[in-house]
């Protein structure tokens, strides 16, 4: 059964002053209420759809073109892996902003989402004001890494070996020189994407504008072939570059 709530004409650009419009997809009535009741009580955030399979998910999402998409990854006929890489992929025309919340103690597939084109994730037991935090964080362009995310995800993928349908990152193999080395500065803006802060919170660390941080992304992102954020943490991960509670 799928919820879809009126707001916002399909396909629409997020208006300017108004609600983040969001889609719910997860087969648990319950997650999917509570998300709902939460993110309906903010001032700037709206729910504009629900599904309870990634069939529907994928569905509503085409027809509702919510400015940020909160999936599952277990879900019904189609999981959260396959409907991330078609809603956000490589090769979608015109993707939409996916946030994958997961279960990482039963999910080992996350980066799979996030190599598939996902913006962000998080665990469902991170807290509602943290979910509020990444919906908003996607809706601007960002993405949002919680440290202890970040910790226990990228730890586990770069340490242990590859698995079969896990996805690896496409930057550069841990110690392989780079072609053009990153700079002192690019250095430390990787550090702190390492350890999940968002751009604004690297631009206060940092004691610089939040333009200069994108800046520094983008070209830390040529250099190392990186599609996202997160594989630029995993990059840090692998190569030293992070430790939890620096």
């Amino acid at each position: 059964m799928t919820t879809p709530v009126p707001p916002g004409p399909a396909g629409a650009a997020p208006r300017s002053g108004g609600p983040i419009r969001v889609l719910i997809a997860d087969d648990q009535d319950m997650v999917r209420t509570g998300f709902r009741f939460f993110l309906d009580a903010q001032p700037d955030i709206t729910v504009v759809a629900e599904a309870r399979d990634g069939e529907e998910a994928l569905a509503l999402a085409r027809r509702e073109r919510p400015d940020v998409c909160l999936l599952d990854i277990r879900m019904p006929k189609l999981d959260g892996l396959e409907a991330t890489r078609l809603l956000a992929g490589p090769g979608v025309a015109d993707p939409l902003r996916v946030v994958v919340v997961t279960t990482f103690d039963l999910d080992e597939y996350v980066y799979g989402a996030l190599r598939g084109g996902a913006c962000g994730f998080l665990l469902k037991d991170s807290g509602p004001t943290l979910l509020a935090e990444a919906v908003r964080a996607a809706a601007a362009g960002d993405s949002l890494v919680s440290p202890s995310v970040t910790v226990r995800l990228l730890k586990h993928v770069t340490a242990s070996a590859p698995a079969d349908n896990v996805p690896r990152p496409a930057s550069p193999a841990p110690g392989a020189p780079l072609q053009e080395p990153l700079t002192e500065r690019e250095l430390d803006v990787v550090r702190l994407v390492a350890l999940g802060r968002t751009n604004a919170e690297i631009a206060a660390e940092l004691y610089v504008s939040l333009s200069t941080v994108k800046t520094h992304l983008s070209s830390v992102q040529l250099k190392l072939a990186a599609r996202n954020r997160v594989e630029i943490a995993a990059w840090a991960w692998q190569n030293g570059h992070a430790r939890p509670g620096t």
